[in-house]
């Protein structure tokens, strides 16, 4: 379900490109909560004091807790499991890696700006402005 302008998590260890996809769809409208692992990001969802994201970009290859376990927690909620989740990685990943997760997108590293404001819009709608 789409949500107008709905909020982003994004769940990236590298510093880089978290700040460079964040910063990318912040410009356009977006307002983006970034984490460093899964950790930190179900740690937010728990306690989202402003309501749960409307979509979540999802690293698989992190410390702390990589994007399977986060994956795999997040479904335990009843509250997060409907949240759309969009994978990120660098990784050739192979069908059978990828389909567990049961995303609503896979997007390549490097990523491209274009790709990830695509996937923000079919998820989240237009951005605010």
């Amino acid at each position: 379900m789409s949500h107008e302008g709905c909020d982003i998590l994004l769940v990236e260890d590298d510093v880089d490109v978290r700040e460079a996809i964040a910063e990318g769809l912040e410009d356009v409208g977006y307002h983006v909560m970034a984490t460093a692992n899964g950790r930190e990001a179900l740690d937010y969802l728990k306690t989202a004091a402003g309501g749960l994201p409307g979509l979540i970009l999802l690293d698989l290859m992190m410390p702390t807790m990589d994007g399977w376990e986060f994956q795999e927690q997040m479904a335990r909620e009843p509250t997060c499991a409907g949240i759309p989740v969009v994978v990120l990685s660098a990784a050739g990943l192979a069908d059978d890696k990828v389909a567990p997760l049961r995303a609503a997108g896979y997007l390549r590293k490097p990523l491209n700006l274009g790709q990830l404001r695509e996937a923000a819009e079919r998820h989240c709608g237009p951005p605010r402005r």
